[in-house]
């Protein structure tokens, strides 16, 4: 029987993970991963990743990138699965990372020894030969003299769909530009990690899609082409040095005759463009129609969805990017996610099922009792110096600040994800704290949406490797619905949905008010939210 197989490979920040389905069975056949810490430990990360400056400055090694993607093939061999039945492959590369190369970086792909590892043969092609990275933080001048030169905050997210973040492309490429001139000029291209490891499959230099363009401040969000603006902003000559843009949805060739010879992948195989792992997400949760947002609940909290029609969050809290679907993506990011829960519940010494059962047991509003739970700096809001705040209670009131941290976080996530004006009809819950039910009941009472629980693992991997079969069907005239396609892979069973208790809806609009007043008290100098908190009290609690 003619067997359905795609790849999806993702390069994250700690490891290299391929996902390999069976279409036609609408299988998982494996997932594995590369660790860079334990399997590559001569590169001397920690985590991946190389820290200095207090951590400001975070870089990697694309060489490390390279050989994880050699060993991950060798592994594929060794468990004998059908790398030659493979039809398309498609990637994903931690978002905003750059990589900078000389002239000789196209000819030696061209001219690859089948007999030979490719991280040999690439050792010369650098002209920095370590990539910063989106932990990086320490480009904070570059971003505001790139604003200042786009006419500031709302001319840069109207022409980028992002404010400058000191982890996008655009300021990184500035910083090299400006500290390292003489390397910037022998650069002859700049890759993103999605496009260099594209690059490395493909056997000559690939292009940037769209998905991951838009996360540079060096795309124009609404053209898809690179805006001159911007680049005259960022750098000289950086037109020259960028690969064209293309469709996320693009074949951009077939697999180069080294991973044939040296893997025994079939010459015929189509290679997709990469992405970055957030527009990969995107698709790995299924997130592929109008009306859908999924709530990641880890380390930090991230809130993404889907959208149809273009909008902006003029406040530059929030990023969009282009959807794989050829339609456009939202992302706001919380970094006082899990750690802030924890912090609540390793001071009152709960687990977490006690911490589940107060949840259960306390009033939905909790009293009119509002946290602001900045445990950490808070990128949304921006928040510089770790501070918490309560409103009508203290730090040793347990249930208090059991349940005002979770509705904390979700009235901001509601309340920071208003500039996205579609209405959203289900939200998909992932991460650890989606494992926990009460949890995620107070996110759907709160936005008054039911919630789709489920676990994902390794989305963005998934999210390639669908792509990649999209993508196929397409190039052969068989079209595959989007929503068929994932849901074909996402199966949500009945018992892990999540109704939201309509008759809090009113209740939790009255609250968001209610926190909307404190955040601006407290953070713009807004007016006092004493009176609003009373009256919530009096209409909701007074007997």
């Amino acid at each position: 029987m003619n067997m359905d197989y795609f790849l999806g490979i993702d390069c994250s920040t700690q490891s290299l993970t391929a996902v390999l389905i069976n279409l036609s069975k609408n299988e998982v056949i494996i997932r594995y991963s590369i660790n860079f810490d334990e399997e590559l430990p001569y590169y001397n990360t920690q985590n991946g990743v190389f820290s200095s400056n207090g951590g400001k400055v975070v870089h990697s090694n694309p060489l490390m990138w390279v050989e994880a993607l050699e060993l991950l093939f060798k592994a594929l061999v060794q468990k004998n699965l059908p790398l030659n039945e493979i039809k398309a492959i498609s990637g994903s590369g931690q978002q905003h990372g750059t990589v900078y190369l000389n002239n000789s970086f196209e000819t030696t792909l061209k001219n690859l020894d089948s007999k030979k590892s490719i991280v040999n043969q690439l050792q010369k092609v650098f002209t920095r030969e370590t990539s910063p990275i989106w932990m990086d933080s320490s480009t904070t001048k570059q971003c505001e003299e790139i604003r200042l030169e786009l006419g500031g905050l709302e001319p840069t997210i109207s022409i980028t769909g992002s404010n400058t973040f000191e982890r996008f492309s655009g300021p990184q490429i500035r910083k090299f530009y400006e500290q390292n001139y003489d390397d910037y000029i022998q650069t002859s291209s700049i890759h993103l990690v999605s496009s260099f490891l594209s690059s490395i499959l493909l056997g000559k230099s690939s292009p940037i899609d769209y998905g991951d363009g838009a996360g540079m401040n060096l795309m124009n969000i609404r053209t898809n082409q690179w805006d001159d603006k911007a680049l005259d902003a960022t750098a000289p000559n950086l037109r020259q040095k960028l690969p064209p843009l293309v469709n996320s949805y693009d074949v951009v060739g077939k697999i180069s005759p080294y991973f044939v010879e040296r893997f025994g992948f079939s010459p015929e195989t189509i290679l997709v463009a990469w992405s970055g792992d957030n527009p990969n997400s995107l698709i790995g949760v299924g997130l592929t129609e109008k009306g859908k947002a999924a709530i990641s609940l880890g380390t930090s909290d991230t809130y993404f969805s889907f959208m149809k029609t273009l909008s902006f969050d003029m406040m530059g809290e929030g990023h969009v990017f282009r959807a794989p679907t050829g339609d456009f993506m939202s992302l706001i990011c919380f970094k006082n996610g899990s750690l802030a829960r924890e912090a609540i519940k390793d001071k009152f010494n709960l687990n977490w099922n006690e911490f589940g059962e107060i949840l259960r047991k306390t009033p939905p509003g909790n009293f009119g009792k509002i946290m602001l739970p900045y445990f950490l700096p808070e990128i949304v809001p921006l928040v510089l110096e770790p501070i918490v705040y309560r409103f009508g209670f203290d730090e040793n009131d347990m249930q208090g600040n059991v349940r005002g941290i979770i509705e904390a976080q979700f009235l901001s996530m509601r309340l920071h994800s208003e500039w996205i004006q579609e209405q959203k009809e289900e939200i998909y819950a992932t991460g650890g704290a989606s494992a926990n039910k009460e949890i995620l009941q107070i996110a759907s009472n709160i936005f008054n949406t039911k919630i789709y629980q489920f676990e994902i693992t390794n989305s963005a991997a998934l999210g390639a490797a669908l792509r990649s079969a999209k993508s196929y069907y397409d190039s052969i005239n068989e079209s595959i619905n989007w929503t068929e396609l994932v849901n074909r892979f996402l199966k949500i069973q009945d018992n892990y949905i999540i109704q939201p208790n309509n008759k809090y809806k009113e209740l939790y609009d009255d609250l968001l008010e209610v926190y909307r007043k404190c955040e601006k008290f407290v953070l713009k100098n807004g007016e006092d939210p004493k009176q609003i908190r009373k009256d919530f009290v009096k209409k909701y609690f007074a007997n």
